[in-house]
């Protein structure tokens, strides 16, 4: 998968850079979204917590998709501009989350 910036913009009164960009996988699937926020983080040089994208859209018929990521000064910033669900599907997964062992003990029979 290669990653080519189209335009970058400073926004700033959102402080914020604003990212148009290329994604070129060529006998790939889709990339998922983190592996695309990935690959900015290294070729912005800026941290995850700090860039958010908005959109992947694959084009029809092509090994490629247009996208748009907004990169923040401060993650201040972006908790009070961004959405939740936005800031929600840009979260790394977090580890698998332990069994409850209250299930176990629920059948009883009366």
């Amino acid at each position: 998968m290669d990653i080519n910036i189209i335009t970058q913009k400073q926004n700033n009164v959102l402080n914020r850079n604003e990212v148009k960009f290329d994604c070129v996988y060529q006998g790939e699937p889709t990339p998922k979204l983190l592996d695309v926020k990935s690959k900015l983080v290294a070729l912005l040089n800026t941290k995850k917590n700090l860039i958010v994208i908005d959109s992947i859209q694959p084009h029809f018929g092509e090994a490629k998709a247009a996208g748009y990521a907004k990169v923040y000064d401060t993650e201040e910033n972006l908790k009070s501009i961004e959405t939740e669900h936005v800031i929600e599907k840009n979260k790394e997964a977090d580890a698998p989350a332990e069994t409850n062992d209250a299930d176990e003990g629920e059948a009883t029979d009366e």
